[in-house]
């Protein structure tokens, strides 16, 4: 089951940019604010179905909050941070920039992320203690 009381990230499973992102986050998500999945996963394309996001339009970060609000693209990342510990939070000031702007920047990193960074064949599988981490899409899914 997905834990109603934790904020959902649904990230691009195959990109090395986004792995190096989730280990990062869980790094500093010193909290336990946040669960993990692909967007590959049947689970992540039934979360993005049930609250009617373009499935084919959103290709990288997407955060979803318990009380049914979510993000993407860098509205999500700096939604993100305001969570993290360090001096991470610093980053959700950001958000004073137009979201145009923002997110003009976010998608030419986007664009060009396997280019850059690379991607692999399959998803991330988490060692066993980080599993707890991630939403198995095997398990029921509570809208």
């Amino acid at each position: 089951m997905i834990p109603l009381d934790k904020k959902i990230i649904l990230f691009d499973g195959i990109c090395n940019l986004c792995h190096g992102a989730i280990n990062f986050i869980i790094e500093h998500d010193k909290h336990d604010t946040f669960r993990y999945a692909s967007l590959q996963s049947a689970l992540g394309q039934k979360i993005m179905t049930d609250r009617s996001m373009d499935i084919k339009a959103i290709d990288s970060i997407v955060l979803i909050i318990p009380e049914g609000k979510s993000y993407i693209k860098s509205t999500a990342a700096l939604q993100i941070t305001r969570h993290l510990t360090g001096l991470y939070p610093i980053g959700y000031l950001f958000l004073i920039f137009p979201k145009f702007l923002r997110d003009w920047v976010y998608d030419i990193v986007a664009k060009n992320r396997y280019r850059w960074f690379g991607k692999k064949e399959q998803c991330m599988i988490p060692t066993p203690e980080l599993k707890a981490l991630f939403i198995d899409h095997d398990e029921a899914y509570q809208s």
